[in-house]
């Protein structure tokens, strides 16, 4: 029997509504629409006019948002085959000008796009929860990751991650704003470090 089309939808600005559809629940986890909320009810006019990096793309769900709520441009990257599909489809049907879909390892694509970057940018990173199998240094590689961020170049950094997880106060030049909880789930802010 095949299996139904799993969708979300964009929930405000100038797509709202468009269906977002999502890759299968065994390559990527969705991001739950209370905690999507919580993000763009922070964000919100701040994005306008800004580029948005959704760092483990997925179906794109957030970087697609942030463009319906007037970023000028997304950039995603992700690295399996099928999720990927699906990330394309939606960015073309979304907004096809200005979503960039990358394909390939985050770790070893994101370093390129920042120094292709020409100024500051909001980045999202939600990566693999560490409970997956092959996953247990994510974390550890994803704050490699940020610290590697010139102060240049970013404005905000978040970080979707299990609720039980404690990041460092400072990451690099970036310092540790915030934590919200959603069950199991929970959004960490980080912001330039100010001396």
């Amino acid at each position: 029997m095949a299996t139904k089309p799993l969708y979300t939808t964009i929930s405000a600005g100038k797509y709202k509504g468009r269906k977002i559809l999502l890759p299968s629940l065994e390559s990527t986890r969705s991001t739950k629409a209370i905690l999507k909320g919580s993000l763009f009810d922070r964000l919100q006019y701040d994005i306008v006019g800004e580029v948005f990096v959704e760092v483990f793309g997925g179906s794109g769900s957030i970087g697609l948002e942030a463009l319906s709520r007037g970023a000028k441009e997304a950039y995603f990257i992700e690295k399996d085959k099928a999720a990927f599909s699906t990330l394309k489809s939606n960015c073309k049907v979304i907004d096809e000008e200005h979503a960039k879909p990358l394909f390939g390892d985050s770790f070893v694509i994101f370093p390129t796009l920042l120094s292709t970057l020409t100024c500051k940018a909001y980045f999202y990173f939600d990566p693999p929860f560490s409970i997956r199998d092959g996953m247990e240094s994510i974390y550890q590689n994803v704050i490699d990751l940020i610290a590697s961020i010139p102060l240049a170049k970013a404005h905000l950094i978040v970080v979707e991650h299990m609720s039980g997880l404690t990041l460092p106060e400072v990451i690099g030049a970036y310092t540790f704003s915030k934590t919200k909880k959603f069950g199991n789930s929970a959004l960490s802010y980080y912001v330039p470090y100010e001396n």
